[in-house]
């Protein structure tokens, strides 16, 4: 028998504004046919949450009609991102309070079996707040504590976008330092997966000598020469499978019906892109 986990991204949900709605609809048809036995949200789950409680809660009502136990992180829009990236929603200690008040843990463990499920709040990596620091002891801890089960990372920024070693600051991946001292722990344990959502394109390699999963988001593409595609561009979520023996499947479903919404012609939520 394997666990049958489903990994869902980037919905970007809100109560003003509901281009995405449907697509979450349709997601939750499909998983109410064949429930997984867990689900985790690999972040963005709300189109505003950084600077909007209404925007939290909403998508927590939403992912409360989930037909599985939920694990969720946060994601940039949920929180708010790195200071080196210089924007207006800069992640601090309101933010992530917000994020608590509405939704509760930012990090999780998991155990089933044959394999500890780790799941970290990306956006505060680098960021010098207290919660950083309690969430590198919380990290090793898990990992110290993992007695020989296969690990899998879920956080909702990749580890790097081509290569670990890479040190231009940009909008997408874990910044240097944090990046090297992740990659640093990961390495000194039987680490199955890195899987992460943000990107909003799928891609499933193994650079670096570290198997990295970028989930799709539900909600939308960004299209055209706005983002290069290193992934594929597409709607949907990944279906995992853990074995009790370590060994482990990612496939893509591109469900039928998702709609496939271009953020650059959606100007009206997040500007020009």
């Amino acid at each position: 028998m394997s666990f049958r986990l489903v990994q869902i991204s980037d919905t970007h949900l809100s109560p003003r504004h509901g281009c995405f709605q449907d697509n979450f609809d349709t997601l939750l048809g499909w998983l109410a046919a064949d429930p997984p036995d867990l689900i985790v949200v690999t972040g963005d789950l709300s189109l505003d949450g950084a600077d909007s409680a209404e925007d939290l809660a909403h998508a927590r009502a939403q992912l409360g009609r989930l037909p599985a136990r939920c694990l969720m992180l946060p994601g940039n829009h949920d929180v708010g991102d790195y200071a080196a990236l210089g924007g207006r929603q800069k992640v601090d200690e309101v933010r992530l309070a917000r994020w608590t008040r509405e939704l509760g843990p930012d990090r999780f463990v998991e155990d089933v079996p044959g394999w500890r499920l780790i799941g970290l709040n990306s956006q505060i990596l680098g960021s010098g707040l207290p919660a950083e620091a309690a969430q590198w002891a919380a990290l090793e801890s898990a990992l110290a504590g993992a007695a020989g089960r296969q690990v899998g990372l879920f956080l909702h920024k990749p580890l790097c976008q081509q290569s670990l070693a890479d040190t231009a600051v940009t909008y997408w991946p874990v910044l240097q330092p944090a990046r090297d001292r992740l990659a640093g722990l990961l390495r000194a344990v039987q680490l199955g997966f890195v899987a992460s959502g943000h990107i909003h394109q799928w891609r499933d390699h193994a650079g670096d000598g570290i198997r990295q999963v970028w989930a799709p988001a539900v909600s939308f593409v960004v299209g055209g020469a706005a983002q290069a595609a290193i992934g594929n561009k597409l709607v949907g979520i990944v279906e995992w499978r853990l074995h009790e023996d370590g060994a482990f499947s990612a496939d893509l479903r591109a469900l039928p019906g998702l709609l496939l919404h271009d953020i650059v012609a959606m100007p009206q939520l997040y500007g020009q892109i």
